[in-house]
């Protein structure tokens, strides 16, 4: 794994919120749930939502553009399992926050 630093962790969203975060040419969603941070691809799979403009309800990243909800630990999409988004190794080190995209 090669995990690369995208962040302090102060810049982190505060539980229930997500945020945008660049890393290799792409844009993550690093989300909080509950102070479990998770990171998954940013962009929704409907009409490609910025999910990391979105927000937390029931544990799921909400899209902001039309409220499709997916599970951050598994990149799934509820209501259909099979259809997911990918989902990225994140890691606290020493105050920095490293993502393995």
């Amino acid at each position: 794994m090669t995990y690369t630093k995208i962040a302090v962790q102060a810049d982190l969203p505060a539980p229930g919120e997500a945020k945008e975060f660049e890393v290799a040419g792409k844009t993550i969603c690093v989300a909080n749930v509950n102070g479990t941070f998770t990171a998954i691809d940013n962009v929704c799979l409907h009409m490609g939502g910025p999910l990391g403009q979105g927000y937390i309800e029931n544990g799921k990243v909400v899209c902001p553009w039309h409220g499709w909800e997916y599970d951050p630990a598994t990149g799934s999409l509820e209501g259909d399992p099979k259809t997911r988004i990918d989902v990225y190794p994140i890691k606290i080190e020493n105050g920095d926050v490293l993502v393995d995209v």
